[in-house]
């Protein structure tokens, strides 16, 4: 197993936001978390991201409990987030955002800065521009790219589709595929739960902190992601 929640619980401040979440995420797999706003979706992305300090055994990365880590000591072990918002650097061209990623994890892979570009080629039109001088669907393209060169093994997108353009949605969409090819495992945090099934091996819903439904993405039915996301009956 690549990664795995056993009992998570998460807090900011008094207020709990989590409670005892488990999720595991197999090497290679598409793993979707769906649910509404509040559900608990991006705090999970933080535990496991170290954003979120937690027990160590909370959180393991190949058996290992990282859940004490550091944001930086979990990105080298593999972990990357594309982060809800996109969080670019303001004063960094496109170019400039890119490489960064590439200088917080510096490991062989098939992730380069000509990959990224090849994956979306209008960054590279773009590629001395200030990264938030692009448009919203092109900023997530850079986010995406900035991950994508750390080469992780573990890619975690927090709502990537959130505000945008359904062509653009789409665009990015096409390019998850692509990135499943070069070998990492991904998670993909989604309101849109068409888009997350259509990509996603397994699916988790979650609802108030909990996990409601783990079922694969296949076989999953519309009556069972209506009561999970709801709380009501199917």
């Amino acid at each position: 197993m690549l990664l795995e929640t056993r009992g998570l619980t998460a807090s900011y401040g008094q207020f709990r936001a989590l409670f005892g979440v488990d999720v595991t995420i197999a090497a290679g797999e598409c793993v979707a978390i769906i649910g509404a706003n509040g559900a608990g979706k991006s705090t999970l992305m933080r535990a496991i991201t170290g954003i979120l300090r937690n027990e160590p055994g909370m959180v393991l990365h190949k058996g290992e409990p990282i859940g004490a880590l550091s944001p930086a000591a979990i990105m080298q072990r593999g972990i990357a987030m594309v982060p809800e918002g996109r969080r670019l650097f303001p004063s960094l061209s496109v170019e400039e955002n890119l490489l960064i990623g590439g200088q917080m994890r510096k490991v062989a892979g098939p992730w380069s800065l000509e990959a990224v570009y090849d994956l979306f080629p209008i960054l590279k039109e773009r590629r001395r521009s200030p990264g938030t001088a692009l448009s919203g669907g092109q900023q997530q393209m850079v986010a995406i790219g900035r991950a994508l060169m750390s080469n992780p093994e573990l890619l975690l997108c927090d709502e990537i589709s959130l505000g945008l353009a359904p062509v653009v949605i789409r665009d990015i969409y096409a390019a998850l595929p692509k990135i499943r090819a070069g070998g990492a495992a991904m998670v993909v945090v989604e309101q849109d739960i068409g888009k997350a099934l259509s990509v996603a091996d397994r699916v988790y819903c979650m609802m108030e902190g909990r996990v409601t439904l783990a079922a694969p993405a296949a076989a999953v039915t519309r009556a069972a992601i209506h009561a999970a996301y709801f709380g009501e009956a199917a």
